[in-house]
């Protein structure tokens, strides 16, 4: 990862106070790179050895049925194959007791030079979106966190969003309803307690009520609108 990422991602010592959250960014102790690399299968080993001498972190994903108390489950998914596209994202489940620090999911401000021919769209998002403060996953984060090339022309760019209030909501999805008519944007709207819905779906639940899916650190569920709403402020 380069200085400027990591920098801009400021670690926190072990497992945020709060707990694990999905896309938070996590970096392995060394004794939890050597219980990955001995559980490894052996395609996998490679990579892995390639992300402990690099220090990149994981990223923290829903967790698996049958988990063991304590674990946190972990992606570290690899960039496209250059032949054939395909892609490949080893799942981890590590002690939380092994991970030496943890970050928030990248900041939109700090993937902009990372982000190829979307770079001069998504800038001019960043710039209205400053308030909301707009982070990312997938690809994009990805290519900003390890300088590995992830993004294709057919990536699309995850979008994180965490509204404190229903006018932060509705501002935060209108602007980028707006700016997907340029730009391949995708992502999740994450509701106070890491309930995460995709703007997509809400903006259609918007328009024709109905419940939305709801993903969490440990389930996928529906939920109505009004009950996702209740966990903002009124203004």
């Amino acid at each position: 990862m380069s200085a400027s990422a990591k920098a801009a991602q400021m670690p926190q010592p072990g497992i945020a106070a709060r707990g694990p959250e999905r896309h938070m960014l996590a970096w392995l102790s060394e004794q939890g790179w050597l219980a990955v690399l001995r559980a490894a299968q052996p395609q996998h080993r490679a990579a892995l050895t390639l992300w402990q001498g690099q220090d990149w972190p994981a990223v923290v994903r829903r967790f698996d049925v049958g988990a063991q108390p304590g674990d946190v489950c972990l992606g570290l998914p690899l960039p496209p194959d250059e032949h054939t596209g395909g892609k490949v994202r080893i799942s981890l489940s590590v002690p939380a007791l092994e991970i030496s620090r943890t970050s928030a999911a990248v900041e939109l401000r700090s993937a902009l030079r990372y982000a190829g021919p979307w770079r001069e769209a998504l800038t001019a998002l960043e710039k209205e979106a400053k308030h909301l403060h707009l982070r990312i996953y997938g690809s994009l984060a990805m290519q900003v966190l390890t300088g590995l090339l992830y993004l294709t022309p057919a990536s699309d760019i995850d979008i994180l969003f965490h509204p404190r209030s229903r006018k932060q909501l509705e501002d935060g999805v209108t602007l980028l309803s707006r700016h997907a008519a340029h730009l391949p944007l995708d992502g999740e709207i994450v509701f106070p307690g890491g309930l995460a819905v995709s703007w997509k779906e809400w903006q259609m639940a918007m328009v024709n009520p109905a419940r939305v899916i709801v993903k969490e650190l440990h389930a996928v569920r529906l939920m109505d609108t009004a009950s996702l709403l209740a966990t903002l402020e009124q203004a």
